[in-house]
């Protein structure tokens, strides 16, 4: 059995982007480890959302650990840098902010667990994050780092098939979807279809996947865009995720599994 390592920013960033890719694999009896860079102290909150006295980085570990135990992540582990907060804000330049650590020293960290892990197999995100968030840059820079530094066999980028996104949002009415103003330019996300080398088909795994994004309720409410659209369109957004394999060939047809033979 092999062991995959997936990096993410923050709490949460792992159910949305790789959460079915992760409960198929644990499912298959391979070892899924979870780094997360930051607390995600840093994220949105209702008013009155929070137990009086309650943090949001001890709410948000606290929901982590639940969305671990449904994908069946074996371990764990933060690494305890600062959330750097969106693109453009101050928090960017906080002293101890992940988007202003010293990429080999964040690496470092990094390659010891991969090291540790005897890791087949690391997830980062692509190079400008999916969505140009600075802690999920920081993530690519750091995890591809880490991965050369500890010899990782196979390196991967968690990203998004723009062209699919971009098809299913003029598409959405048939879906029965209400796209809202407030998310990204489409245009912005991920990558062209050209560049991925690694499509998931997570469908099996979809209500686990939900029920991990539920989990980060602080993040996600059932209101959301995330969680709100109907059945049909939730398969349509989330049943599928993508990967570009470094050093693969962008020519060479698209894997159905991050591990060897597949």
């Amino acid at each position: 059995m092999a062991t995959a390592v997936f990096f993410h920013a923050h709490p949460d960033d792992e159910s949305i982007a790789t959460g079915g890719t992760m409960a198929r694999l644990a499912a298959e009896g391979h070892r899924v480890v979870l780094v997360t860079a930051t607390a995600g102290e840093l994220g949105e909150v209702p008013e009155g959302f929070l137990e009086p006295g309650e943090d949001l980085a001890s709410r948000r570990a606290k929901e982590l650990a639940e969305a671990c135990r449904i994908l069946g992540v074996a371990r764990h582990v933060t690494l305890g840098f600062g959330d750097s907060g969106m693109a453009g804000e101050p928090s960017n330049d906080r002293p101890g902010s992940f988007w202003r650590t010293d990429v080999d020293e964040a690496a470092t960290v990094l390659a010891e667990l991969l090291r540790e892990e005897h890791a087949d197999v690391v997830s980062a995100y692509d190079e400008h994050g999916g969505y140009g968030h600075p802690d999920h840059i920081q993530v690519h820079r750091v995890g591809l780092r880490a991965a050369e530094m500890a010899g990782t066999p196979r390196v991967f980028m968690a990203t998004i098939d723009r062209t699919y996104v971009q098809d299913l949002t003029t598409r959405g009415e048939e879906f029965g979807m209400e796209i809202p103003d407030e998310l990204p330019d489409v245009s912005e996300l991920g990558v062209e279809a050209g560049r991925i080398t690694a499509e998931i088909d997570v469908t099996p795994y979809l209500e686990q996947k939900r029920r991990a994004m539920e989990a980060h309720a602080s993040q996600i409410s059932e209101t959301s865009f995330f969680l709100s659209m109907p059945p049909e369109a939730f398969v349509a957004m989330w049943g599928l995720e993508w990967f570009i394999e470094v050093g693969a060939s962008p020519g060479g047809g698209r894997r159905a599994s991050l591990l060897d033979g597949a």
